[in-house]
């Protein structure tokens, strides 16, 4: 019998194909060999693996490593590597990928006898093995029952937890030789490709290294970065208070009834640290002024609030400041290299002004503190005369609140400097986990579309330059603050979903989108989560930032 013939353009030519052939088989003679490999392919707009089969007509492009979804995929492929490795050397043991750590995973093994620098050369000397076989990552679907049964007898009882609450006939899994596993996401086709890594020991577990997006054939070296280390350590302990191993736990204390009971002790944990906070304050001497710095979306004018509050039950009278008053008239904002105007930058604040204010606020003089004005993109000044009470001190929260140049006229022993972010809390399962700019990508789609007026395709389009401010201006001063804080809520994404879920519906129908993909991806995580009312939020929580509601502010 004759195979359909398909037509498909690639670099302005076209060939023909049978129908059914696999993307990876057209690259021989059909790419250019090249520095960067290729990942995915992009067919008629829609990124879809390499062993995935072409069956109609279109337009391909192949999608480079220097991708920002191929690197994903990439890293993905090579987290499967690391567990099949690990588990052809250590057969009983347990993998838990847990979260981010500079441009890598930490994770931990657990088996009978501890993982050391030893067990870590092993493992990477099989990786390798497995990568210089150039094994075919097989996708295969397959029956959910079937997928249950094969992950019971793996003994990876969170998987079976999570495909159990999945509502499809059919699932998807990936398979290297025996080796399945269940990823969420794209998949290279070959573990040929993953050349780029490094592995290393960090105790008690390990660091998986990746290159970067700018960088795909660099690994940098890893650089321990112990504070952040220490919060992740803390949230540790909080999702062991909490009994909430991963996605499907949490839903099943949602079914069962049990979410009040999660909504008031993470709340308590929040307000825990914060009061900690405010004694660490306290007890440091010549505190005058206490700097909180975060990225988008970490709820820094809750926190700062909240802080406040346990400011003054130490005793204190805090004066809250918004950097966000102090930015210049909007047309003398300073320029990126784009040519657009650079709103994160340090140089958007009128630093000069704001420093002479706080010099006369601590020489207790009175001021007028500014109110800047977002629609008309002027800075005004308010009427009322500001003197900083006796016993008080100054709360400033801003993303440039940690940067040196920001307070230049202050000495550093009269600040406490507090970093806060969204750090991931919950994951899917061992294997599978939800990135921090994910859930700070979704509570600003919810607080944009809220309050602000802008839809999910907009907060999604500004991403990227929200993303470039951040990595310039705020993630490497984290490190340098006194405290960090953990804002995420272990439930927040289950009250989060009605919102983002309806605003990023309306990208679903636009394929042509450039954030389809995106909104897509976003989708199908926040489908993970059981539903939680917005009612059942405390008035004070950091949600309520995102969601409406605060007792502190109007929305």
């Amino acid at each position: 019998m004759l195979l359909e013939k398909l037509k498909i353009k690639i670099d302005d030519k076209y060939i023909s194909v049978d129908k059914g052939t696999k993307f990876y088989q057209l690259l021989d003679k059909n790419y250019k060999e090249d520095i960067y490999p290729i990942i995915l392919a992009k067919f008629n707009n829609i990124y879809l693996e390499l062993t995935d089969e072409i069956k109609e007509n279109g337009d391909l492009v192949w999608i480079r490593l220097d991708n920002a979804i191929a690197i994903k995929a990439y890293r993905r492929a090579l987290q499967f590597v690391f567990i099949k490795a690990t588990l052809d050397l250590f057969n009983e043991c347990s993998i838990t990928i847990q979260h981010s750590i500079r441009n890598g995973l930490y994770g931990e093994v657990h088996k009978d006898v501890a993982l050391n620098e030893e067990d870590i050369k092993l493992i990477k000397n099989r990786m390798m093995e497995i990568i210089n076989k150039d094994i075919v990552i097989e996708k295969c679907e397959v029956k959910t029952k079937d997928a249950i049964n094969i992950f019971k007898t793996y003994k990876m009882n969170d998987k079976v937890r999570l495909l159990s609450s999945l509502k499809n006939d059919n699932v998807k899994l990936y398979k290297i030789d025996d080796r399945y596993d269940y990823f969420y996401g794209n998949m290279v086709y070959s573990t040929g490709i993953l050349k780029y890594f490094d592995l290393e020991y960090y105790d008690p577990g390990f660091v998986l290294n990746f290159p970067k997006v700018k960088e795909p054939t660099k690994v940098c070296k890893f650089v321990d970065i112990p504070q952040l280390s220490k919060v992740f350590k803390e949230t540790k302990r909080w999702i062991s208070i909490l009994d909430v191993a991963d996605v499907s736990s949490l839903n099943e204390k949602i079914r069962s009834h049990e979410k009040e009971d999660i909504i008031r002790v993470s709340e308590a944990l929040h307000e825990k640290k914060i009061a900690q906070i405010a004694d660490m304050i306290l007890n440091k001497e010549n505190t005058k002024i206490v700097l909180i710095a975060g990225p988008s979306s970490s709820g820094k004018t809750t926190f700062s609030k909240r802080l406040a509050i346990q400011l003054r039950v130490n005793g204190y009278k805090p004066l809250l400041i918004s950097l966000d008053d102090y930015y210049i008239d909007r047309d003398k904002t300073p320029l990126d290299e784009n040519g657009k105007p650079d709103f994160e930058s340090i140089n958007a604040l009128d630093l000069e002004f704001f420093n002479n204010q706080l010099k006369d606020l601590l020489s207790n003089k009175a001021v007028k503190l500014p109110k800047y004005n977002f629609k008309t993109g002027k800075r005004e000044e308010t009427k009322e005369n500001i003197e900083l009470s006796q016993n008080g001190i100054i709360v400033i929260e801003g993303i440039h609140g940690l940067n040196p140049k920001l307070i230049y006229k202050i000495a550093d022993e009269n600040k406490f400097k507090i970093y806060i972010s969204a750090l991931t809390q919950l994951n899917l399962d061992n294997h599978n986990r939800i990135s921090t700019t994910d859930i700070r990508k979704i509570r600003r789609i919810v607080r944009d579309f809220l309050s602000r007026g802008y839809g999910g395709a907009e907060t999604l389009e500004m991403w990227p330059s929200i993303k470039r401010g951040e990595e310039k201006n705020i993630f490497k001063y984290q490190e340098e603050a006194d405290v960090l804080f953990n804002s995420t809520l272990v439930y927040e994404m289950a009250v989060l979903k009605k919102y983002a879920l309806e605003e990023l519906k309306k990208i679903n129908n636009k394929k042509d989108s450039y954030v389809y993909y995106e909104a897509k991806r976003l989708m199908n995580i926040i489908n993970f989560f059981e539903d939680i009312e917005k009612e059942k939020v405390p008035e004070n929580s950091i949600l309520r930032e995102f969601i409406g509601g605060s007792c502190f502010y109007e929305y």
